[in-house]
Parts: structure tokens; sequence; C-alpha cells
């Protein structure tokens, strides 16, 4: 079964402006994917960190990069793609980098408009040098249902038997 997945939008819609988010996105069939957040180091690293696993660049745009190509590859483990996401939480250690975050999302969301909340944080769990993490939620198609088997067909004997 395909997924149905449509933007909401009320009276007071302005089309005179582009935002980088849809106020909301109505589900009415497929599978909800859950995504753990994602930042610019390796989605598998160990717990407690390791120091040498966070060779991460400075910039904002370069780690929003890094973030999503881990939210991608994620995606794709679970059957999906960055068109199936259709909510997203965006943390960000400073928020005046916000319109950098915006480009590389853009770049990477090419048209597509999941909800979006953004909240500035003072520190990301991952690691000190974290600008980004993104946590979201995405729309696959539903798992086909199974068939029902077909019954047996079975003879009836002369004598009234099955066979």
């Amino acid at each position: 079964m395909a997924k149905d997945v449509r933007s909401v939008h009320h009276a007071d819609r302005r089309r005179d402006v582009t935002m980088p988010y849809a106020p909301a996105l109505l589900v009415r069939r497929g599978s909800l994917v859950f995504l753990s957040g994602v930042t610019a180091a390796p989605v598998y690293h160990s717990h407690p960190h390791r120091e040498e696993e966070f060779a991460l660049p400075q910039t904002m745009s370069e780690q929003a990069v890094l973030a999503m190509e881990n939210l991608k590859k994620t995606l794709s483990a679970a059957g999906c793609t960055l068109g199936d996401v259709v909510s997203a939480t965006r943390y960000l250690t400073d928020i005046s980098e916000q319109d950098d975050l915006n480009r590389v999302w853009a770049d990477y969301l090419a048209g597509h408009l999941p909800t979006t909340t953004t909240v500035e944080v003072s520190r990301l769990a991952t690691h000190r040098d974290c600008k980004i993490e993104i946590s979201a939620i995405a729309v696959a198609d539903s798992a086909p249902t199974k068939k029902p088997r077909p019954r047996r067909l079975t003879r009836r004997t002369p004598t009234g038997r099955r066979s």
C-alpha cells in the first residue's frame, strides 16, 4: 500500500513568502520511521565517547552536510529517502548560523518541505564541537499485507468422504 502524505495550510496562507518547512503534514497511510538524532559525527561511535572519533569540521555548513549525509544513510537503511521525512527537529548551538543550515537543508531536500522546529541549545551531547543535531520522522510505504493462503481444495469421494 502506498503512503499518503499531504501538506495542510490554513486560510491565512501567504503565497508571497517562501518558507523552508510545511506548517503541517497529514499522514493518512504509511509506516512511520522514527530516527534518533544525527550529527556531523559518525552515526556509530563509542559510548562512552572517544575523542579520536570526533574530527569534526568547524563550520556549520560543513557540519550540516555531514549531518544530512548521516540522515540519508539512516533513512536508506529503513527504505526511505529525504523526500519521506515528514518532521524534523534541528538543534543548533548557535541560532545565528541557521541560514547556513537552511542553505544546505534546501540543497538536500530539493523543494521537499517537512515540518521543522529549530531550537538553540547550549551544547549537544555527542561532542563539544558539534554544532547541529537533527532528529526526524519519515513515512515509508506501508508493508504489503500478506495475502491469505488459498484454501486447499478437497474432493468428496462417492462415499461422501473428503480426500
